[in-house]
């Protein structure tokens, strides 16, 4: 069993409330708009990590940190990218990364906005963490946390952070 926290859009602010509610978890996978290096190596400190980047991130970020993710953990094929949208309302590059992958579950991040849903039409479970920084208009930080044991994704935890700091 692989237990996972996941996570998004920190814009260069890691909450630490993070580092409590994932310390069970054996991996930490970040879904884009992280903001700065130094989250991806406070992040990479913390638990063995699986990042992409975002549309706010730059160069320096980009030279080291893919864009996009597809891999396999405990049989379930997992497929990452930053702006994919949600079942029925992916976009055109969303929609052909799932077709080409087809993945058992479709992570983005972008929208500020958690999401948990079962796709019919390509039979993934779609998941948006939310955001979890302090930048953008969310007011509540949110998290992910589940498990994956023997191709099946269960125990899935949506985590609310304290409401954000106003910058």
């Amino acid at each position: 069993m692989t237990k996972v926290g996941l996570i998004s859009d920190t814009h260069g602010f890691v909450d630490p409330a993070v580092y409590k509610h994932f310390a069970n978890c054996d991996e930490l996978w970040h879904a884009g708009d992280i903001g700065t290096v130094s989250v991806v190596e406070e992040l990479q400190n913390f638990k063995p990590l699986r990042i992409i980047t975002g549309n706010i991130d730059g160069q320096e970020l980009r030279s080291f940190v893919p864009s996009n993710l597809v891999f396999e953990v405990e049989g379930v094929k997992v497929a990452m990218t930053h702006i994919g949208g949600y079942p029925g309302k992916y976009n055109s590059a969303a929609l052909a990364f799932i077709r080409q992958h087809k993945p058992q579950l479709f992570i983005c991040g972008h929208s500020h906005i958690l999401k948990v849903m079962y796709d019919h039409d390509n039979q993934m479970l779609h998941l948006n963490p939310g955001a979890a920084g302090n930048h953008g208009w969310h007011q509540v930080k949110t998290l992910l946390r589940f498990s994956i044991s023997m191709g099946k994704i269960a125990d899935l935890e949506i985590i609310e952070l304290k409401r954000k700091e106003l910058s």
